[in-house]
């Protein structure tokens, strides 16, 4: 069966669904890394990629951002002038009550009896102004790491802004 779109998603409508103790079967995490690049304490200028909006983000967007991030900014900076960070982690457990489709289906299907769902994957729920994303680099970089940013909020469900900041005590 297809993977159900994101704007069935996306809305926050309901209590965080979060405890996997009590659930079988829920899909492990795309996202690979979290952090990449070089280590933080080299690079004195942080980029932060803020959400606009209150949503969910699935995990496949978080990992389609972060590798649109990492590859931006691999091809303009260069391997080791950089380090990226994805600051939220996928924690709400999506689910999905299937339904059974095609000939027949009438005398099989259950419809709405008993339609908790089943896991079908997760997602982070950002609040607004929330950091997603921070890039830190030096100063010939800010321009790299904006574009970066650009091209990963291109795959999330929200509006995103851009902010620069600077100075040491940042770095954590």
């Amino acid at each position: 069966m297809a993977r159900k779109p994101n704007k069935m998603y996306r809305a926050v409508k309901s209590q965080a669904y979060t405890r996997r103790k009590y659930m079988g079967g829920v899909p492990a995490s795309r996202i690979t890394q979290f952090d990449l690049g070089a280590p933080v304490d080299s690079f004195p200028i942080m980029v932060t990629l803020h959400s606009v909006e209150l949503c969910h983000i699935r995990h496949t967007a978080l990992e389609a951002g972060r590798i649109a991030a990492n590859r931006a900014m691999t091809k303009q900076a260069g391997a080791a002038n950089y380090h990226i960070k994805v600051r939220v982690y996928p924690h709400i457990v999506l689910r999905e009550n299937k339904q059974a489709t095609g000939a027949g289906a009438d005398r099989i299907s259950q419809g709405m009896r008993q339609a908790f769902g089943k896991a079908v994957g997760t997602a982070a729920r950002v609040q607004p102004d929330q950091k997603l994303m921070s890039i830190w680099v030096g100063k010939p970089h800010v321009g790299a790491a904006k574009d970066a940013l650009r091209r990963a909020s291109m795959k999330f469900p929200t509006p995103c802004r851009t902010v620069i900041e600077k100075g040491a005590e940042l770095l954590r």
